[in-house]
């Protein structure tokens, strides 16, 4: 046991000193919300009427590192499973800190890398925020940016009958919203083009999806949040893309300006941030980028990886030219219960999930979920999801990450992920919230011991061996001659009409030129 210890140490590379005391998770029992210290009672009643009576262990991990003796003296870096409560674990204690003070700010900013994401912590905060008279806003890009800036930025009250220019920089514009959740490149938008828009009295900063936020740099929001909140300088100077401009000169200047974190000659309190994930990263120079005060790591137990404690994982072994096959036998043995098939791409979404549906006899509503289609598409698809309008989803990575959607009994790997982490995320779209839950995994028999190796990085050895009768293909070969045919056609007539529309947008653009 020493060994494979020492072994793990040595394959983890360098860990920060701060990772090698974390604070587990596991070992906090879940606590009714009537025994919940200092919880705010308009808080109860508003978790209450959301159906929670009490809070998971990682929630009550975190509420007493906020609400205890800590008080967010240090930030928290936190890695737990999907489906563990993350998002409530840090909504409630910024909520409840937000609500001791009564004047409308830009305090909190949670950041998030997909708008599916965005919308979905939205709504989290958007039921408990309100009860303690905070407004949540949103800047994800659904919304044309014209629409966004109406909602977030408070105009003055102006006097009847008199013009004003727009464009007037002594207007006072003020925020509308106490809390902002954002995508990162929206966000950016705001910061250097939305007049009112200040990050100057920022109290709380989450980072939600460490990694992929930090794998990416998505216009460099995160070094620009870093030194507006800073300095303060987003307030006075919203157009600013350098972080210090020569005009303002020293520091001290700046602080005779008054905009040092929005308080004339004194110090605003420092910055809090959260950072969460499911796989949080190790490497310390991603973690560098966020500038952690004194963190304080939280994580369930010693694996870096951990699926969720009710989740059974099978590997179904096909031949690979049966593979849709063997599909859409394990569909029909689901019986439509709530589903998601994951692909490696979205052209693989898209064309499984169109195969998929020429299985005339399947009688299962089937829709495809990928960042191919329209955000407004995708959303009309997971509402419809979310209802039992659609049993199964055939979905890219899109939806791998943090999505929540109640009742998902199934994943089905029908490509096999390429790394444990993907493995993780993809899992935990099932077995959430304590519910029990199913990941299968397709598989070549030459994919069989590199997944078993995968696995073991999660502590997983109970991966069984999932069969499905012979008999139950055969009787799929007509029906899937004759779904392969139409997939063809499908695919060729779509081909065409790109090269049509390809035409004429070529077409229009020789015209204008032409005319010009």
């Amino acid at each position: 046991m020493e060994e494979a210890s020492e072994r793990n140490k040595k394959q983890s590379g360098p860990v920060l000193a701060w990772m090698r005391s974390p604070i587990d998770v596991s070992q906090f029992d879940e606590c009714p919300l009537n025994r919940l210290p200092f919880l705010d009672p308009r808080l109860q009643v508003a978790l209450q009427s959301m159906g929670i009576t009490s809070l998971f262990p990682v929630q009550v991990a975190v509420w007493q590192e906020t609400m205890g003796p800590g008080s967010f003296e240090r930030d928290l870096c936190i890695n737990s499973p999907t489906g563990s409560g993350k998002t409530l674990a840090y909504a409630l204690p910024i909520v409840q800190m937000l609500s001791t003070r009564t004047i409308q700010c830009l305090r909190a900013l949670v950041v998030l890398p997909t708008r599916d994401l965005a919308l979905q912590v939205k709504e989290v905060f958007a039921a408990i925020a309100p009860a303690v008279g905070l407004s949540v806003g949103l800047a994800v890009g659904q919304s044309s940016i014209a629409d966004e800036i109406s909602e977030l930025i408070k105009r003055p009250k102006l006097e009847a009958g008199i013009c004003y220019d727009p464009d007037d920089i002594s207007l006072d514009l003020q925020s509308s919203v106490d809390i902002l959740v954002a995508t990162p490149g929206r966000l950016m938008d705001h910061i250097n083009s939305t007049r009112g828009f200040t990050l100057e009295h920022l109290c709380y900063l989450v980072v939600d999806e460490t990694d992929r936020l930090l794998r990416e740099s998505y216009q460099s929001w995160l070094p620009t949040v870093l030194q507006f909140t800073r300095f303060g300088v987003g307030g006075l100077f919203p157009h600013a893309r350098n972080f210090l401009p020569s005009m303002f000169g020293s520091l001290k200047t700046i602080r005779r300006l008054g905009v040092e974190r929005g308080f004339k000659d004194k110090f605003y309190p420092r910055l809090v941030k959260m950072v969460l994930s499911a796989t949080l990263t190790r490497d310390p120079s991603k973690l560098a980028q966020l500038d952690l005060h004194h963190p304080l790591f939280l994580t369930t137990g010693q694996r870096r990886y951990r699926l969720p404690e009710q989740l059974e994982s099978f590997k179904l072994i096909c031949e690979s030219k049966l593979k849709p096959l063997y599909l859409v036998a394990l569909l029909q043995t689901l019986q439509g219960e709530k589903c998601i098939v994951f692909t490696s791409s979205v052209e693989s979404t898209h064309r499984l999930c169109t195969l998929l549906n020429f299985f005339d006899d399947l009688r299962i509503k089937i829709k495809e979920y990928s960042g191919l289609q329209q955000q407004s598409i995708r959303s009309k698809t997971l509402k419809a999801f979310r209802k039992g309008g659609i049993q199964t989803l055939v979905s890219s990575d899109a939806m791998t990450r943090g999505m929540d959607v109640e009742g998902v009994r199934h994943v089905i790997n029908y490509d096999v992920p390429a790394y444990i982490k993907t493995y993780v995320h993809r899992a935990g779209r099932t077995a959430r919230a304590g519910q029990s839950g199913r990941c299968f995994t397709l598989l070549r028999k030459d994919q069989v011991k590199r997944f078993k190796k995968m696995l073991q990085k999660a502590d997983n050895n109970s991966c069984s061996v999932y069969s499905v009768p012979s008999d139950a293909i055969e009787s799929l070969q007509s029906t899937y001659t004759s779904a392969l045919e139409k997939l063809k056609e499908s695919v060729e007539a779509e081909t065409n009409r790109k090269r049509k529309t390809k035409f004429k947008s070529s077409s229009l653009v020789k015209g204008q030129k032409l005319n010009n």
